[in-house]
């Protein structure tokens, strides 16, 4: 079921997911401080789009994770896989004891994530584009089966210089694919550098469009501006449709906000205490 299942105006459901994402955040740094491992910069850029997901969106029940009729989720960018746990754990689908075993040997929490290990994963994920073409093989099997569910898949804008996005987001024009929404993590940072500089993919929104899907680019951080993208993705036919979330690698973390370095390192102990007494401040 939906986390939202009681009625809610707009409003209550924003004020609602922007706490909650808050929530969100704190687990992430949590975790990778935990660990001495892990990704926090694409994994907080990302974590309003996800949260709004797993707690508005997303029919989902964690009692049934492989209920044949839920909605599916995939992390195409699947480094960033503890905003994927943050969500599971406080959507009830494991303990959430379990988010300080990330990266552990034999932990359900690999450093990327895998559909086997892991209750609520549906697709095993790290290589960037294998997510996207997997979520597009997902949605056509539900077309083929007459199933109404749909698939959200979430790209980070660096992994759209894989070829096979494109290769996917073609078959997803072709085959009217309009049960699938790809959510495009935007931050403008990837593992060595502003994308911009290293592989230049704007528009973003232009592409997908002449791929033939319906696009729509909001700033990934607004829950207003998220929200509402993603209930008219949900209520939208005809065909695939895109969302470009313009977003901040490190988003809720002051030292970490747009800085490469954040990609792929963990916080210190003194980076930890700084990093968390931000987020607790911004749950009051």
């Amino acid at each position: 079921m939906a986390a939202n299942s009681t009625p809610k105006t707009f409003d209550e459901r924003v004020a609602f997911l922007k706490e909650k994402a808050k929530e969100v955040r704190f687990q992430i740094v949590d975790m990778i401080h935990a660990a001495q491992s892990g990704h926090p910069g694409g994994s907080l850029s990302a974590a309003d789009i996800v949260t709004a997901l797993y707690f508005d969106i997303m029919k989902v029940d964690p009692k049934k994770p492989r209920d044949p009729d839920r909605d599916r989720f995939v992390l195409s960018k699947g480094h960033a896989c503890p905003v994927w746990y943050a969500n599971l754990a406080l959507r009830g689908f494991f303990p959430m004891g379990e988010l300080k075993t990330l990266r552990r040997f034999e932990s359900m929490l690999q450093g990327h994530p895998v559909s086997t290990k892991t209750p609520g994963v549906d697709a095993t994920t790290g290589s960037l584009g294998i997510g996207f073409g997997q979520a597009v093989g997902m949605a056509l099997e539900g077309k083929m089966l007459k199933k109404n569910y749909k698939v959200y898949a979430v790209l980070g804008d660096g992994e759209l210089q894989e070829g096979i996005v494109w290769e996917a987001a073609g078959s997803a024009n072709k085959f009217g694919l309009d049960n699938l929404v790809a959510v495009v993590d935007n931050n403008g940072l990837q593992n060595d550098g502003f994308s911009k500089d290293i592989m230049p993919m704007e528009p973003i929104d232009k592409k997908f469009e002449a791929f033939g899907w319906t696009v729509k680019r909001i700033q990934g951080h607004k829950m207003e501006e998220v929200l509402a993208a993603l209930d008219q993705a949900k209520a939208h036919r005809g065909k695939p449709f895109c969302i470009v979330a313009n977003t901040v690698k490190g988003r809720g973390v002051s030292f970490m906000e747009n800085v490469r370095g954040w990609h792929g390192k963990p916080p210190s102990d003194e980076e930890y205490a700084k990093a968390t007494a931000e987020i607790r401040e911004g749950l009051k």
